[in-house]
């Protein structure tokens, strides 16, 4: 089997090429690459090492799909991943739309003329911001809970939001180009008869990745801690218990395996949410605490004064609280993972401590890290 990787020298393209080397599970990778992610070029020698061929092009430009030749599967892993994109400043609009969408109908288009089959990484913020912010939610732990609530809405339980869940707008520009990409594939799929799959992930995170606060939270709290570099807690009373689940994108493995491996006339759901469930969430607040006890010499912030942070049980820390809000930020979101346990008989293979601590030791052998991400 013969697959091409989009956004290959990415952190989530790059981690899955090296574990489907390691498993040996494909004949050939091929992978597509612009590298305008700041550090990407650090992964190109090391998946050359491995055999995989890579190649720098820019799945945007149509003419540059054509040196690829054929492959069985296209795993779409390129994409501009912030939920601030094309608003903030950094990247245009149009330049987002023809990233996310533009450059995934490229890849369709290529399906189509190789009979390849498609599977699109796509993301948790499809889902609706505004019934998500509305949601009720309790404190207890230093984290938002859902409330014990009869009237949740359709798609959100104790399980986290499934895939029954709205995706009405707004989702922020981001969210728009991933739905878009969803309709696009399926249809394309449908039309052309090539198989199609799509995951809905949440927040991948491991040792490696490029963290930001926009994206990549997890790896950019303890690369931060690590490097003594500033932090604050955004919006929702400033406390840090917003809440997220992670999940290592290694752990996908075996889920593309059987995607890929199964019969294209297969009646499962096309569309499945693929991330850590709730017992890999966690909010920054105990994600402090998590980092303060890993790095106890750290002094992250030094010389700003503990604010509503040391009231939450994070007292010695010196996280300091802001009152800026950010746009589109939710306060709580865990993928519901049932459906994909079900239909694949997947199931999250790394833990969150794990993961965590994966990137504590990357951080601890890479101490200038964040400065890549800033390129």
């Amino acid at each position: 089997m013969k697959i091409l990787i989009s956004g290959i020298c990415g952190f989530v393209g790059s981690t899955l090429a090296r574990n489907f080397v390691e498993a040996g599970s494909v004949d050939e990778i091929i992978g597509i690459d612009n590298f305008s992610r700041a550090g990407s070029e650090l992964n190109r020698r090391k998946l050359i090492d491995l055999g995989v061929r890579v190649i720098a092009g820019d799945i945007r430009n149509s003419s540059d799909m054509d040196s690829i030749p054929k492959v069985d599967w296209v795993i779409d892993a390129a994409a501009n991943p912030s939920v601030l994109a094309g608003v903030d400043g950094r990247t245009s609009s149009r330049q987002l739309v023809e990233h996310n969408l533009g450059g995934t109908i490229n890849l369709l288009e290529y399906c189509r003329a190789h009979a390849a089959g498609f599977i699109l990484l796509s993301t948790s913020r499809v889902y609706s911001i505004d019934p998500l912010t509305r949601l009720k939610l309790v404190t207890e732990a230093d984290a938002f809970q859902l409330a014990s609530d009869p009237s949740l809405p359709v798609g959100v339980s104790i399980a986290g939001v499934s895939e029954l869940f709205s995706t009405t707008p707004p989702v922020s520009l981001y969210g728009s180009t991933k739905i878009a990409s969803e309709y696009l594939a399926l249809e394309y799929g449908k039309t052309f008869e090539f198989p199609v799959w799509i995951n809905r992930c949440g927040v991948m995170a491991g040792a490696g990745q490029f963290g930001h606060p926009a994206q990549g939270i997890f790896a950019f709290w303890i690369h931060s801690f690590r490097e003594n570099a500033p932090l604050k807690y955004i919006g929702f009373g400033g406390n840090g218990y917003q809440v997220r689940d992670c999940l290592h994108p290694k752990d996908m493995i075996p889920l593309l395996r059987k995607q890929m491996n199964s019969n294209s006339a297969n009646e499962a759901p096309r569309i499945v949410n693929v991330g850590g469930g709730i017992e890999s969430s966690m909010s920054l607040a105990q994600l402090t605490r998590w980092c303060t006890n890993r790095f106890p010499n750290s002094k992250s912030n030094a010389g700003l004064q503990p604010s509503v942070a040391s009231t939450a049980g994070l007292t010695g820390t010196t996280q300091i609280v802001s009152s800026e809000s950010r746009r589109f930020d939710i306060p709580w979101i865990v993928l519901d993972v049932s459906l994909c346990k079900n239909t694949w008989d997947w199931k999250v293979e790394t833990k969150i401590d794990s993961i965590l601590e994966e990137i504590a030791v990357h951080a601890e052998s890479n101490p200038n890290w964040l400065a890549l991400s800033k390129q």
